[in-house]
């Protein structure tokens, strides 16, 4: 499965689902803004597992534009608000990059094991 995720139109395609064809993406949606979406986790590996994605194609956050205000108000707001509504004690806001990033894809963990 690695290795198909690394095959360039398949990256493409994924970006492109996210970017125009979001609302296709069968999910429970926690949070949806104009720029990202956030959802339980498929496969979790924490008691309280979130991604976060942008709906516009990034493959990695060394490729997001810094001066993206709007992507970075909308992601601190949603981890605020799901921190808040799941009453996290404790929690971490992963991103992984390079051959830690497993899915072509920029997203973010939330992750806890500690919750209410």
């Amino acid at each position: 499965m690695k290795r198909l995720l690394r095959i360039p139109i398949i990256i493409h395609w994924i970006g492109w689902i996210f970017a125009h064809m979001s609302f296709l993406i069968p999910v429970t949606r926690l949070r949806e803004t104009s720029s990202l979406l956030a959802f339980h986790h498929p496969s979790p590996s924490h008691t309280f597992h979130v991604l976060i994605v942008p709906k516009r194609k990034v493959a990695s956050l060394a490729q997001l534009d810094p001066q993206d205000t709007a992507f970075f108000t909308d992601l601190f707001s949603t981890v605020q608000t799901l921190v808040e509504e799941f009453h996290l004690q404790a929690y971490r806001l992963i991103v992984n990059g390079g051959e830690y990033q497993d899915f072509p894809h920029l997203h973010f963990h939330l992750i806890s094991d500690v919750a209410d």
